[in-house]
């Protein structure tokens, strides 16, 4: 009896023991029970005891959804870039532009007058045209009364070609009635070719004629290209006018015709030349 209550009492599991101790505790309860039938209903620990050997079953908290408005309102984003400015466009004066074709070129040398033009050829990917360009830019500045013109060459290769520009940088002038004054190309190391050329063409003065612009071989080679929008027709020569008296030339005139002459004395006549 004292052995049978010894293991009731070891039966007996702590709520804080874990799953094994409970099971253990409900295997010994009901090896007491069997042992000993007259033990008391309280002793006996079973699957029915609310609490004792029982299993916890451990529910995550639900928290509970408080309701909100939530009204979705548009957003406007004005992401503004800055253009990237391109070399060849910095340091720009009022008397610098770029000329967009052919026919612009065109107009603009033959609406200059007795204003020097300078036309810059120069190319995106070309060194020397980008050191040289900081330079040109102070001398348009130095010189407002210049015009200077900006042909790219990548995008009017074709025009180039039939100008005859074939190394870069390349600075054709311009002036008045002697159109084309000088053509050269030049660095940053042979500045003062630009330089020099810059003030000797560049003083005032009048020429007397309408102005030349390019010349009439290069108008004909850009109308002859196919690639370009550009047309042109060669303009007769001019014919003097006036109270000019235009003399023909005086016909040669031809000798008489000479007199046959009979000699006396002899049956036979012969032609004798007049001697003149």
């Amino acid at each position: 009896m004292a052995t049978t209550q010894a293991v009731a009492k070891g039966s007996v599991v702590s709520p804080c023991g874990n799953r094994a101790a409970g099971f253990l505790g409900r295997r010994r309860g009901a090896v007491a029970a069997r042992m000993s039938p007259s033990a008391p209903p309280t002793m006996r620990i079973g699957r029915k005891t609310p609490f004792l050997g029982g299993r916890l079953a451990v529910v995550p908290r639900r928290s509970k959804l408080v309701a909100r408005n939530l009204v979705s309102s548009p957003v406007q984003m004005n992401l503004a870039f800055a253009k990237a400015i391109k070399w060849w466009e910095k340091g720009l004066q009022p008397n610098m532009r770029e000329v967009e074709s052919a026919q612009d070129l065109v107009d603009s040398l033959a609406n200059a007058g007795d204003r020097l033009v300078v036309v810059d050829f120069f190319s995106p990917g070309c060194g020397g045209c980008r050191a040289l360009h900081p330079k040109i830019c102070q001398f348009a500045e130095q010189n407002p009364d210049v015009l200077f013109l900006q042909v790219n060459y990548e995008e009017h290769k074709s025009m180039c070609y039939s100008l005859h520009v074939h190394v870069l940088p390349f600075f054709r002038f311009y002036r008045g009635a002697q159109g084309r004054v000088c053509s050269f190309s030049c660095t940053n190391a042979t500045i003062k070719k630009f330089r020099d050329a810059l003030a000797k063409h560049n003083p005032d003065r009048c020429s007397i004629g309408p102005t030349r612009g390019l010349e009439e071989s290069e108008l004909l080679a850009l109308a002859a290209n196919k690639d370009l929008q550009f047309t042109y027709t060669k303009q007769p020569e001019p014919v003097p006018s006036g109270g000019t008296e235009v003399i023909a030339p005086e016909s040669p005139r031809l000798p008489a015709p000479a007199k046959p002459l009979v000699r006396q004395g002899s049956g036979e006549r012969s032609l004798v030349s007049s001697g003149r």
